[in-house]
């Protein structure tokens, strides 16, 4: 699978992510793919577009895979944008996403149907829902912890109500609407018919029959229906059968027979306020109503990591399989769309079995994993997939930009500033044993009934207490170095997954001697699936998809938020307790990468992003000058402490409001305010979003309203932005063009073709001016970037005139930057004083990057003085300056209008 697309499919030059919602709809989308074609992406690359939750802002909450989403325009509006996109020649990339869906309301008429008829549910299978576990209460029911208070405390508050509609009853609370089991009609209609005299005063009575017979006959009917629990295939379609039927005739009884739904109706009022009789009624439900906090300790079905409006579906089951990618399928196989971005590949039982599947359905397609890579961490050779969408890429480039000494003393800096002397892998740590204990408990809780299932079976374990069973599973999570193992049925677990899980488990036994070394040893093997049985490899396929949602709980949206000292390394997939990398490390894994997935996006901003890539640039310089960032936060902690007029910040949170201040400088108090809210919830240690500490948000919030009313402080806060604006610009564009011209196919997300100082989502997804856009590419289009950049004012039109340029030579050149020898990526390394300061590669022996590495460093050490870059045989044109270069040419001519080159080698005459 390389760039080069099958074919009747679009090239894989550039995609476009845009974030599609009732604020962007398909519409909008194609009212600017001629402004996309004109940039010179080659694909627009929508987030998910089926049918979602009402009002979703993002389309990850999914309730109906087999329809278009209906607020982006529904069907016809679909069709509108694919006319657009065609008559512009712009191909397809669309996000789906097939580990859960989103189960709130009835618009999932799978899970309403679960709901109604739990596991004799035609869909009963279609959800990963224990309907056996271990607590009596909760066997056969799916629990609904919706509740905003204890069970109890709601029902005799009122609050839970059964309401009618047509033939059929729904229980009621607040904005929750959930479905009786047909079974459970019985006795509400008996009452009802007890309410009726035995000769109506209903005039069609003669005509129709006794309406109380009727009554009595359909409650006896609805209570011999075949029991939820009955779940052979005859019981099933006999239940469901039926109880239509039956709907349909208390329907038309209740229409006909206005005396009939006056009764009904008055059953309903009595039962409503009889809160013996609703409890009972209730407890004969295929749900389980509880207390939404309860979801940390018990729930019964596996969410999308702590959402529980988010249940997993079986995607494993080739009929889920089906059922959900009915409709992508088929614009794949239409062509439609291109390709596929697969959102949160981790959460499948079975990735590769996974991709296989997708593969032989479309074959040809275009297919990304959204797979977060730790470290060196490989992707699975036997994936049949593209690559990933680009944080490994993101990761690398922000680490070989960043000055490593420099990343260091700021380290040591926060740590004076803050007192926070943990090592980033002990945040995370504790961040993974909170997790545990916390929000994904539950989670645990289920894992370990298995194991302990599986130890009963096995003589040598089955004295361990449950507890020790779970601490032995969170002492392992904790311990995972990546995001999860891949141990497949009827595989041999792969070298990697050895040393991973060996690498857990003497992890764990150092940190917990208190656990048995057996016991560690037992669970080790099962995870690697060297112990027989069906229970037992459920407890290995288990835990690799608890594992994904552990690390990323604990460190996207936990050590990140806590972890400070450097944030433009707090990035998705970073590791900022690493020191970054060098030169020889970024041109060796951009080997691999064309060796091994040269069709992989690359992504340098995303919707999941905390700052986006412009933020990161300008922050990245900091590290450049560790000794003027310490002073200048230390300065500004003093002249504040006017503002102090409670507690809050801490140092750790003040270190991060003034960072964030001036990564995105300007910036409002209503924007800064917002982020950091969501940074401290996020956090989890003064404040958070189950347990919010209304005292410390006021006082953070008051603080930043203060800060930024203060006018000196604000003048000198723009001071010191100014000296790093144009340096972060140098890094801005050095980190897109290289983007653009690395292995891999280049990613812009939305409005980042121009300098882009936003914050983490919902920040992130504010709206882009498409006609400012569209008036800077405009002004640009005659003039080399050179001439644009001695000009740029802050519009991002430098930028622009780069990634139009770059993505020009892309379109003129597309066999340098293709798979195999046609185009091999080759380091191009400076000589001299300044030879580090020189990022630069060779595609395809005709395309060559130069950019600009670590500026403020290479100011202070005297420039590029007499540092040269041995170019390739050839007669070169920079594409951005217009200038001719051959040989040996010095860094200080070739970089002198603009901090990036992009030179091609013109063909001999």
């Amino acid at each position: 699978m390389g760039t080069a697309a099958p074919p009747g499919r679009s090239p894989r030059r550039a995609t476009y992510r845009v974030q599609m919602h009732a604020g962007f709809t398909f519409d909008d989308a194609a009212a600017i793919a001629d402004y996309l074609a004109d940039l010179g992406v080659s694909h627009l690359y929508l987030s998910p577009v089926l049918q979602a939750a009402p009002g979703s802002t993002h389309g990850y909450d999914v309730v109906d895979p087999t329809r278009v989403n209906g607020e982006l325009g529904g069907d016809e509006a679909h069709a509108r944008l694919q006319g657009a996109l065609g008559r512009a020649g712009l191909g397809q990339l669309l996000d789906v996403v097939p580990n859960h869906m989103a189960i709130t309301g009835r618009d999932n008429t799978w899970w309403w149907d679960v709901l109604e008829n739990g596991p004799a549910s035609v869909y009963a299978s279609y959800f990963d829902v224990d309907w056996d576990p271990p607590e009596s209460k909760l066997r056969n029911v799916v629990t609904m912890p919706i509740l905003g208070d204890h069970y109890g405390r709601v029902l005799e508050a009122g609050d839970l109500a059964v309401s009618r509609e047509e033939g059929n009853l729904l229980l009621r609370y607040f904005d929750h609407a959930l479905p009786l089991s047909p079974r459970t009609y019985d006795e509400l209609l008996d009452g009802a018919a007890a309410r009726l005299d035995g000769a109506s005063s209903d005039p069609r009575t003669d005509e129709a029959g006794d309406p109380r017979l009727e009554l009595e006959s359909l409650a006896a009917a609805f209570a011999k229906l075949p029991h939820a629990e009955r779940t052979d295939a005859d019981s099933v379609r006999e239940r469901h059968r039926d109880k239509e039927v039956l709907k349909g005739r208390l329907a038309a009884l209740l229409a006909g027979h206005p005396s009939v739904a006056a009764a009904v109706d008055a059953e309903i009022a009595g039962l409503n306020g009889d809160v013996d009789r609703l409890d009972g009624l209730l407890e004969r439900q295929n749900f389980r109503l509880a207390w939404w906090r309860t979801a940390g300790e018990e729930l019964d079905y596996r969410r999308f990591f702590d959402i529980n409006d988010l249940a997993g579906i079986r995607v494993e089951d080739p009929q889920v399989f089906e059922d959900s990618h009915r409709l992508v399928l088929a614009w794949l196989h239409d062509g439609v769309i291109d390709g596929v971005r697969i959102d949160h590949v981790d959460g499948l039982r079975d990735p590769a079995a996974y991709l296989d599947r997708l593969a032989a359905a479309a074959p040809g397609a275009w297919v990304l994993v959204e797979k977060i890579l730790e470290g060196d961490e490989e992707l699975p050779a036997d994936w049949a997939t593209d690559g990933t969408t680009g944080y490994d890429w993101m990761t690398l480039l922000g680490s070989v930009l960043t000055d490593p000494d420099g990343d260091a003393a700021v380290r040591d800096a926060y740590q004076a500033f803050s007192g926070v002397g943990e090592r980033f892998e002990e945040v995370v740590h504790q961040a993974k044993v909170e997790m545990l204990d916390g929000s994904l408990a539950a989670d645990l809780t289920r894992l370990a009934s298995w194991f302990s299932l599986v130890c009963e079976h096995h003589r040598r374990y089955r004295d361990y207490t449950r507890r020790d069973l779970r601490d032995a599973l969170a002492a392992v999570l904790a311990a995972m170095p990546v995001y999860r193992t891949y141990a497949r049925l009827g595989h041999t677990a792969s070298a990697e997954d050895v040393r991973i899980v060996d690498a857990a488990v003497l992890t764990a036994g150092i940190r917990h001697p208190d656990i048995d070394d057996e016991l560690l040893a037992f669970l080790r093997d099962l995870l690697l699936l060297r112990v027989e049985g069906e229970e037992e490899a459920e407890v290995a396929m288990r835990f690799q998809q608890l594992s994904g949602p552990v690390m990323a709980k604990a460190v996207e949206d936990t050590a990140f938020y806590r972890w400070v000292p450097t944030t433009w390394r707090n990035e998705v997939g970073g590791d900022p307790g690493r020191a970054p990398v060098g030169l020889d490390h970024f041109h060796a894994r951009c080997q691999r990468n064309q060796q091994a997935h040269p069709a992989a996006l690359l992504a340098t901003s995303t919707h999941d992003t905390k700052r986006s890539e412009d933020v990161r640039a300008r922050l990245s310089v900091l590290a450049e000058d560790p000794t003027g960032w310490a002073a200048r936060a230390a300065r500004w902690r003093d002249h504040n402490a006017a503002h102090r007029d409670a507690p809050p910040p801490d140092r750790s949170t003040e270190w991060l409001l003034y960072q964030t201040v001036v990564g995105a400088w300007p910036i409002d108090a209503e924007r800064l305010k917002a982020y950091m809210a969501k940074a401290t919830h996020e956090a989890k240690q003064h404040t958070s979003w189950t347990d919010p500490d209304r005292f410390y948000d006021d006082a953070l919030a008051g603080f930043i309203d203060e800060m930024l009313a203060d006018d000196e402080l604000v003048a000198d806060i723009a001071g010191y932005v100014a000296t790093l604006q144009r340096p972060g610009w140098v890094v801005g564009l050095t980190q897109k063009l290289v983007t653009l011209t690395a292995p891999g196919v280049p990613d812009l997300y939305q409005g980042s073709e121009c300098w882009d100082l936003s914050l983490v989502d919902p920040d992130n997804r504010r709206p882009v001016d498409y006609d400012a856009h569209r008036r800077l590419l405009d002004g640009v289009r005659d003039r080399s970037a050179a001439e644009v950049w001695a000009a740029e004012s802050g519009d991002g039109a430098a930028k622009l005139a780069v990634v139009r340029a770059a993505l020009a030579v892309r379109a003129e050149q597309p066999e340098a930057f293709g798979d195999g020898e046609a185009g091999r990526y080759e380091p191009l390394r400076a000589d001299g004083p300044a030879a580090d300061h020189l990022l630069g590669f060779v595609r395809g022996g005709r395309v060559a990057t130069l950019a600009t590495r670590t500026p403020v460093c290479l100011e202070r050490d005297g420039g590029w003085g007499d540092t040269v870059v041995p170019l390739p045989p050839g007669r070169w044109v920079d594409r951005l300056s217009g200038r001719t270069f051959e040989g040996a040419t010095r860094c200080a001519e070739v970089l002198a209008a603009l901090p990036v080159a992009l030179l091609v080698r013109e063909e001999a005459a």
